[in-house]
C-alpha cells in the first residue's frame, strides 16, 4: 500500500503527525494508499524553507525562471501519459478526459515560460521636467495554494507555474483525495532545476488548510473548492492581511434554442454534463430548452443518458468513471431522491447502475450512471445547489429572454453556453447573461491560458481570476519609481504638491 508523503525543501518529509488519510481506487473502492496529514508544525517546516530560498529565487533573472519552466514542461510532456494514469487511479475519472486534463495544465506552463515579457513595467520619459517614471512588477514572497480532489493536476498548475516563473515560493496543499500527482509534480520541477525549498507539497486537510492561512509569512492565498469554504477562506485571509483569490462553486447552463444543430446540442449536453462524472465546476448541470427546442431534444437526450459507456476509466472507451467516494456517492444520490420528491420528471435514473458493468474487479467500486430529470423549476434545491455529480436537470422556458432572466437570478455565475445559429441571438446572450465565461456553441467554456478563469458572484471570491495576464498581477505587486539627477533639480525647499513643469 502506498504511503503518501509531503515534499518540503526539495525532497520527500514524511509526516509527523500521526494522523493519515485513506486513499481510495474509486472504480475497485479499495484503499489504493495512505497519505499524511500535515499539522501547524510541518506547515512551519514548508515555510520556512520557502522563506529561505525566496531572495535568491527573487533575485533570479525572469529569463533564468522561465527556462526552468520550459524544462519542466518538457518534463510534463514526457510523463503526461503517467501523471493521467495516477490520475484515474485516485480521482476515477477516464483516462482519455484525465490526458486532457494534463495537457490544460501544460498550457499553463506554456504561458509561464513568457514571464519576461508578462513581467515589463511601463516607462515614460521626461513625466515632468528632469524627471522619469517607470513602473515594475516584484513577487510577494512565499503564497500558497490549496486545490480540489477533482482535477488534482490542471487546477495546481493553474496557481504554480505562474507564481514560480514571477519569482515566488509556492506552497501546494492538494486534496488528500488524490494527492499523488502533487509529489510527482515536485520531482519534476526539482528534476527541471528548480531550487529545494521554492515549491513545496504539504498533504492534509482543515488543520493544514488553517495553519497556512493564519502563518504571517505566506503572503497570498489561491483556492478552488465550494462557495461556502471560498468566502470563508476569503474572509479569513483577508482578515490576516493576505491577498486572496477563491474561486467557489457553480451551477452552470447551457440554452438550447429553437434554431440550434440538435444533434450537436445534444452531443454537448451528454459530454459537459456526464464528462468527469459531472465532478467539474464548469460542468453543464441545467439544460435550458427555449420554445420547441424541447420537443426536438428530450428523447434523444434520454437514449443518450441511458447509452453512456460507463466503465472502469482505464479502458479507452469508457465515456465516465466512477464517482471519487462513498461519501460523495451518497450525497448525490440523496439530490436524486430530492428532485423525485420535489416533483422533477426523472427520465434516468443512475442509482439503478450496477457496478459488476463497469468491469472486472468493479463490483464493490463507487458507481453511478448518468440521471437526467426534465420539467426542473427554479424553486427546487436540484437546481439551486450544486450536485457535483452526473445529474442533468432540464427546464422549459418561452423564449432567449426568460432564459437569461433564469440565469441571472441564480445565485453562482461560473460558466454559461448557449447553442444557436442566430448571430443576434449570441451577441444579446454574451452582452446581457451575468457570467464570468461565456460559451457560444461551446458547451465548456474554460478559457485559454493566456485569458485567465474566474466566475462572478458567488463563483469567485477576489478581484483577479486564475492564470492569464490576471494570475501574474495576482502573484505580483506594481512598484513605480519617479528618478531625477542633482543637475536638474532647482534650489530651494517646495512646499506645494508636485504638479509637472
Amino acid at each position: 500500500m502506498a504511503s503518501i508523503e509531503h515534499w518540503i525543501a526539495g525532497k520527500l518529509a514524511p509526516g509527523q503527525s500521526g494522523r493519515r488519510a485513506d486513499v481510495f481506487n474509486p472504480a475497485l473502492g479499495q484503499v489504493s494508499g495512505r497519505v499524511a496529514l500535515a499539522n501547524a508544525g510541518e506547515v512551519a517546516q514548508a515555510v520556512a524553507a520557502a522563506q529561505a530560498a525566496f531572495p535568491a529565487w527573487a533575485d533570479t533573472p525572469p529569463l533564468r525562471r522561465a527556462r526552468v519552466m520550459f524544462r519542466f514542461l518538457e518534463l510534463l510532456n514526457r510523463y503526461r501519459d503517467d501523471l493521467a494514469r495516477m490520475i484515474t487511479a485516485e480521482h476515477g475519472k477516464v483516462f482519455t478526459d484525465a490526458q486532457g486534463e494534463v495537457t490544460r495544465g501544460l498550457e499553463i506552463v506554456e504561458f509561464a515560460c513568457g514571464i519576461p515579457q508578462l513581467l515589463k513595467g511601463d516607462y515614460t520619459d521626461q513625466v515632468s521636467t528632469g524627471i522619469d517614471n517607470w513602473t515594475m512588477r516584484q513577487p510577494l514572497g512565499v503564497v500558497a495554494g490549496i486545490t480540489p480532489f477533482n482535477f488534482p493536476v490542471m487546477v495546481p498548475m493553474w496557481m504554480f507555474p505562474v507564481a514560480l516563473a514571477a519569482g515566488n515560493c509556492f506552497i501546494l496543499k492538494p486534496s488528500p483525495l488524490d494527492p499523488t500527482p502533487s509529489i510527482r509534480m515536485a520531482e519534476l520541477l526539482k528534476e527541471a532545476g528548480l531550487p529545494d525549498g521554492v515549491f513545496s507539497v504539504v498533504q492534509g486537510d482543515k488543520e493544514a488548510v488553517d495553519a497556512l492561512i493564519e502563518h504571517p509569512d505566506v503572503k497570498a492565498i489561491s483556492f478552488v473548492g465550494s462557495t461556502a469554504i471560498a468566502q470563508k477562506i476569503y474572509e479569513t485571509g483577508a482578515k490576516h492581511g493576505k491577498r486572496v483569490q477563491a474561486l467557489g462553486g457553480a451551477k452552470n447552463h447551457m440554452v438550447v434554442m429553437p434554431d440550434a444543430d440538435m444533434d450537436q446540442a445534444i452531443d454537448a449536453l451528454i459530454g459537459s454534463a456526464f464528462g468527469s462524472a459531472g465532478e467539474r465546476c464548469m460542468a453543464i448541470s441545467v439544460g435550458i430548452l427555449v420554445g420547441e427546442a424541447a420537443d426536438k431534444i428530450m428523447d434523444k437526450l434520454a437514449e443518450r443518458t441511458q447509452a453512456l459507456k460507463v466503465k472502469n476509466g482505464t479502458e479507452l472507451d469508457a465515456e465516465m468513471g466512477p464517482i471519487v467516494t462513498p461519501a460523495a456517492h451518497q450525497r448525490i444520490t440523496g439530490y436524486i431522491a430530492q428532485g423525485e420528491t420535489e416533483g422533477a420528471k426523472l427520465l434516468v435514473d443512475g442509482r439503478k447502475f450496477q457496478g459488476a458493468a463497469a468491469g472486472a474487479g468493479c463490483d464493490s467500486g463507487f458507481w453511478l450512471g448518468g440521471t437526467l430529470f426534465d420539467n426542473v423549476r427554479p424553486d427546487m434545491k436540484i437546481y439551486q445547489e450544486e450536485i457535483f455529480g452526473p445529474v442533468l436537470g432540464c427546464m422549459r422556458v418561452k423564449d432567449l429572454k426568460e432564459a437569461v432572466d433564469v440565469i441571472n437570478a441564480h445565485e453562482y455565475g461560473n460558466g454559461v453556453s448557449c447553442f444557436t445559429r442566430d448571430g443576434n441571438v449570441a451577441r444579446e446572450f454574451g452582452r446581457r447573461v451575468q457570467v464570468g465565461m461565456v460559451g457560444i456553441n461551446v458547451p465548456i467554456p474554460v478559457p485559454m491560458a493566456w485569458h485567465g478563469f474566474g466566475g462572478w458572484k458567488k463563483s469567485l471570491f477576489g478581484d483577479m481570476h486564475a492564470y492569464g495576464e490576471e494570475g501574474v498581477r495576482f502573484y505580483t505587486k506594481q512598484k513605480s519609481i519617479m528618478q531625477r539627477w542633482p543637475e536638474s533639480i532647482s534650489k530651494g525647499a517646495e512646499f506645494v504638491m508636485p504638479t509637472s513643469k
